[in-house]
């Protein structure tokens, strides 16, 4: 099925799933456009030719970018006048995706709603006390505030025992992923992580 639309003071034929740079339209990227001034439409060796316009047909398209075409220079100049002037031109336009040629007065089907991620986030908050179930406190680390037991959380640190058996090159790995350099030697964790994991 295609169809001729008219925009922009253009006529272009359009079938579904088509990209097509018109020019530029007041929508965002991602938004839903639709052109009503269809001037035909066509299925197979059916066609039906607007007069100027054929009634109740729609063509629906997702804009996917608005963009600028290459730089066009004009220059001009007058001979024996001294006189020259040069300008650069970029034309904007908006970049469509096809998606609906609609006939009859059809409507659009409206996009089904984006799943909520209420679930995971409940997952997430049973997880949350299994995992600290488990959990030492690692505030009591000199200097390991909120934020810092956050990231070493993140980085899969949860107990005094982990701390305690870090190398150094353990330590030197974790600070690197948590972004906690030089914390572990100005508080002397692993020091501390040991005699609290032993209580």
């Amino acid at each position: 099925m295609f169809a001729v639309i008219k925009t922009g003071g253009k006529q272009y034929t359009v079938a579904a799933d088509d990209l097509l740079k018109v020019e530029k339209l007041d929508a965002e990227a991602g938004s839903t456009v639709t052109f009503e001034e269809v001037l035909m439409v066509g299925n197979g060796t059916d066609t039906t030719v607007g007069a100027p316009l054929v009634e109740g047909a729609t063509v629906v398209a997702e804009v996917v970018e608005q963009g600028r075409n290459r730089k066009v220079i004009i220059f001009k100049k007058r001979r024996r006048q001294n006189s020259r002037r040069r300008n650069g031109h970029r034309q904007a336009f908006t970049l469509v995706k096809v998606t609906d040629i609609l006939t009859g007065g059809a409507k659009p089907a409206k996009k089904a709603a984006p799943k909520k991620a209420a679930p995971k986030a409940e997952e997430t908050a049973e997880a949350a006390p299994a995992a600290a179930e488990g959990a030492d406190d690692l505030k009591k680390l000199d200097g390991a505030g909120p934020a810092a037991v956050k990231k070493l959380n993140e980085a899969g640190i949860t107990t005094f025992a982990q701390i305690a058996a870090m190398s150094a090159d353990d330590v030197a790995r974790v600070e690197e992923e948590t972004g906690l350099k030089g914390k572990f030697e100005r508080g002397n964790w692993v020091e501390q992580a040991k005699e609290l994991a032993g209580n």
